[in-house]
């Protein structure tokens, strides 16, 4: 029997010499690609346009990565990233890229994927994208929390990036500002508590009136870390909720209750959600996506529009303002109770929500049988293709796509295509600037 030799399996050892090297475009992760003996290197932290010197950070049989070490000429586009975490929190991944150029690139990357993924897939017009604020947007995030002993400290934040470490952050400029310059406070709040070492996240929500924390526990608190965290609560002016196994076991802890909501002004409606609810984590760009989405399906009287993946009705009811009738229609049975509310308490009775899995064959469902003169649908990440595949039975003359993922809004599109829908517009939103995350929105029509 022949010996396999140790080394055979070893991984190749990383080049220790520097390398110089011009950068020819971007990733889809908006990595920099150079090409060294005519093999594709990705470059963390490197533009198009730039020559740089970069270090070996993994070898692969097809790619290599590396990481910029030297820019030595910057891109037009290149700006000193705002945060002094940048390069280390894994948060963000674009804060060296300036802010339009960001977008443009994601749109970029939107229209790659209708080309590789879609088929060849060219939509007849770009839509101009939808940009707002690029610092403290974001309302909804889950924090890791632990105390690190090497450094004696309690950390509170996001991964490194690339690694599973959490990074030591003392602010967070992305996040909404009530929390994210409160992120010192955080740490020295769970390390004071007993069970510090068992607090391993903290989940934030922010609504227009109201700030949320929801700390994760995995043993019980004492009436002394209740104590602590009702007093971080009052002072920050930050409501305080408690997680001590799954999602449904959220309680609010202080004060005695807790709403929290959002306003769609232009709709007249306030949108009732719990920390743990999904909602959008840019309330400026949601409010401008919905006026796109609806000005895109152009109502008319007297007609019935479809809303898949509806959620607690984000897209459902400012429709109903729109429409003669709507029916939202979500996986999550949670998130059809919280639509339901929500409409009762904008007094909105042109609207049915209804609770289906949205990747099974729908025939047996009620709504499904009914015409829809529209159709808007806003997926999860794995996108809509179960689902689909059946839309036109309805006959619906547009459908709006709101996407999480270009990859996937590109396989759906192609079978949209496919059963006699025209790709007429589409474009990007910035719904997580200095991010790679990509929003898209595309409009289909149906062929005459």
């Amino acid at each position: 029997m022949k010996r396999r030799h140790r080394n055979s399996r070893r991984k190749k050892k990383l080049p220790e010499e520097l390398v110089k090297a011009s950068i020819e475009s971007l990733t889809h992760e908006c990595r920099g690609v150079a090409r060294v003996d005519g093999k594709a290197v990705f470059v963390d932290g490197a533009l198009p346009s730039e020559e740089v010197m970069f270090k070996y950070t993994a070898l692969n049989k097809s790619y290599d990565e590396a990481e910029a070490v030297e820019i030595l000429n910057a891109s037009p586009d290149r700006v000193e990233p705002a945060c002094p975490h940048f390069g280390v929190c894994g948060g963000c991944s674009l804060q060296h890229m300036e802010a339009s150029a960001q977008i443009h690139a994601k749109q970029q990357i939107m229209l790659d994927n209708f080309q590789h993924i879609g088929g060849g897939l060219v939509p007849e017009a770009v839509a101009e994208p939808l940009t707002a604020e690029h610092w403290g947007y974001r309302r909804k995030a889950r924090l890791g929390a632990k105390y690190v002993h090497k450094k004696e400290s309690m950390l509170v934040g996001f991964r490194e990036r690339r690694t599973s470490f959490l990074a030591d952050l003392s602010r967070c400029d992305v996040l909404h500002p009530a929390v994210g310059l409160k992120l010192m406070e955080l740490r020295e709040l769970i390390g004071s508590l007993s069970i510090y070492m068992r607090v391993p996240q903290v989940e934030v929500a922010v609504g227009d009136e109201l700030v949320a924390l929801v700390f994760r526990h995995l043993e019980p608190f004492t009436e002394d870390d209740h104590d602590k965290l009702i007093a971080f609560g009052q002072e920050h002016n930050i409501h305080i909720y408690l997680q001590p196994k799954g999602p449904a076991t959220i309680h609010l802890l202080w004060p005695e209750t807790s709403v929290l909501s959002y306003k769609l002004a232009d709709y007249d409606l306030e949108m009732v959600f719990k920390p743990s609810d999904f909602t959008q984590v840019n309330t400026s760009i949601n409010n401008k996506m919905i006026s796109r989405a609806i000005d895109w399906l152009d109502p008319q009287p007297g007609e019935r529009v479809l809303d898949l993946f509806c959620g607690l009705g984000n897209f459902t009811l400012p429709l109903a303002r729109h429409f003669e009738r709507v029916v939202g229609v979500e996986g999550d049975d949670s998130l059809v109770v919280r639509g339901k509310a929500n409409a009762e308490y904008n007094n909105i009775s042109n609207v049915e929500f209804y609770g289906a899995d949205l990747t099974k064959d729908p025939n047996e469902h009620p709504w499904f049988g009914e015409g829809f003169d529209k159709i808007l649908l806003d997926p999860p990440r794995s996108g809509a293709y179960d689902i689909v595949k059946y839309l036109a039975k309805f006959g619906a003359s547009k459908i709006v796509y709101v996407s999480c993922n270009p990859a996937t809004l590109a396989r759906d599109a192609e079978v949209l295509v496919a059963a006699g829908y025209d790709l007429k517009i589409a474009g990007v939103m910035d719904m997580f600037p200095h991010t790679t995350h990509v929003e898209s929105i595309a409009l289909f029509e149906k062929c005459i």
